[in-house]
């Protein structure tokens, strides 16, 4: 782990990811009732957005549409991937090299592990080269830390989340995505289990204005480090209209009733 703070995708020492990853990992479905959000141009000018200070996508978007918004976003390049059509343990294999995201100019990499799978030893190793690359472009890294597989009975205990906090700590990451363990005091455990590593909670499935902005300023209130977050933003009618208020709350420190 390395100092991030002039890193671009950091501002004010904080974090927010818009991920539009999910045309790959959840497929069409995911844009229905938004189904203009099909054209990555929709979401990349949402990445414009000031409270927006990267854009996580795979290697097509950005290859395609990264070029027409290099000047007003910032690119934390996808690394790795896979369908749900796959059926059985996740595995996420990768599907462009660090070389080529910087070649593209990105700003940061990001990489999804699932602890805990049968393949466990194959993706750990398959990390190690993608971070040590990353770190020889001077490119921040963050992992998607997804613990599941047989062992793995309940994906979002207190033990389980603070343990995939610490694995982004100990095999190297700048930053390490989370689920929500069900409660503050849990997330507070994971943010300790961390120690410097900069804990980013996962948006999840869309849910209210509401319920999605106390969630949010609960984890900022112990410490998270921002969000990575998609369908919450992308799937609402005005995905504008969120992101001013993700604005307030994670830069400013805003309660969600302040800005409802």
């Amino acid at each position: 782990m390395r100092p991030v703070d002039d890193s671009p995708i950091v501002r004010d020492d904080k974090t927010l990811v818009l991920a539009h990853d999910h045309g790959l990992e959840h497929g069409p479905k995911q844009f229905s009732g938004v189904e203009e959000r099909l054209d990555p141009r929709e979401v990349f000018e949402m990445a414009t957005h000031d409270a927006v200070t990267a854009l996580a996508v795979g290697k097509g978007l950005a290859e395609t549409y990264y070029p027409s918004y290099e000047d007003d976003v910032n690119l934390l390049a996808k690394l790795n991937g896979s369908s749900d059509l796959w059926m059985g343990d996740p595995y996420s294999p990768q599907n462009w090299s660090v070389d080529y995201a910087a070649e593209l100019g990105a700003d940061a990499i990001g990489y999804t592990i699932y602890p805990g799978i049968n393949r466990e030893p194959d993706s750990f190793e398959d990390f190690r080269p993608v971070q040590e690359a990353a770190r020889d472009h001077d490119l921040p890294v963050a992992m998607w830390s997804y613990p599941r597989g047989q062992a793995v009975k309940d994906h979002r205990t207190r033990d389980i989340i603070a343990y995939a906090a610490r694995l982004g700590l100990e095999l190297g990451a700048d930053f390490t995505k989370v689920k929500y363990p069900r409660s503050k005091e849990a997330m507070a455990h994971a943010v300790d289990a961390a120690a410097d590593n900069r804990v980013l909670l996962s948006g999840g499935s869309k849910t209210s204005d509401r319920d999605f902005l106390e969630l949010v300023a609960d984890c900022m209130d112990v410490g998270v480090s921002g969000l990575a977050v998609g369908r919450n933003v992308w799937q609402r009618e005005d995905p504008y209209d969120i992101l001013d208020k993700l604005d307030s709350v994670v830069f400013d420190g805003a309660a969600a009733d302040d800005v409802l």
